[in-house]
C-alpha cells in the first residue's frame, strides 16, 4: 500500500490525502479521484477509482467489484505483478477526466 502511495504522490503532486472512513482518499482540485482499501477476506490493495466507469473502455484492468455503480478498481496482489508504468498512465487520465467534470461523484 505504501508503494502505491508513493506512486500517486509522485505523479500527481497536487494530489492530497485525506482520510474518510478510515480509508486514505486522494482529492485532486478538491475532488475525490481515489481511495485505498484493504477488504476483509482478501489478499490484496484494492486500488479505486472514483470515476472508474468511464475510464475502464481505456483500461481493461479495472473491475467492477462488488457492482459499483461508477467506482472501478485494480487489485494490487503482489509488486511483480504491478505495471507501474500502466498505472501512471490510469493517474493521469484519472486526473484528466476529474479536471474536466463538475462532479466527482456523477457525470
Amino acid at each position: 500500500m505504501l508503494y502505491v502511495k508513493s506512486i500517486i504522490l509522485k505523479t500527481l503532486p497536487d494530489i492530497k490525502e485525506k482520510y474518510s472512513y478510515k480509508l486514505p482518499f486522494y482529492h485532486y482540485h478538491k475532488k475525490p479521484m481515489l481511495y485505498l482499501n484493504i477488504l476483509k477476506g482478501t489478499h490484496f490493495v484494492d486500488v479505486a477509482f472514483v470515476q472508474g466507469n468511464l475510464l475502464q473502455a481505456e483500461f481493461s484492468e479495472l473491475k467492477d467489484y462488488n457492482n459499483r455503480k461508477q467506482v472501478r478498481s485494480i487489485q494490487v496482489k503482489t509488486l511483480e505483478g504491478f505495471d507501474e508504468l500502466e498505472f501512471v498512465k490510469l493517474l493521469k487520465e484519472a486526473s484528466g477526466l476529474l479536471n474536466k467534470s463538475r462532479k466527482a461523484w456523477g457525470v
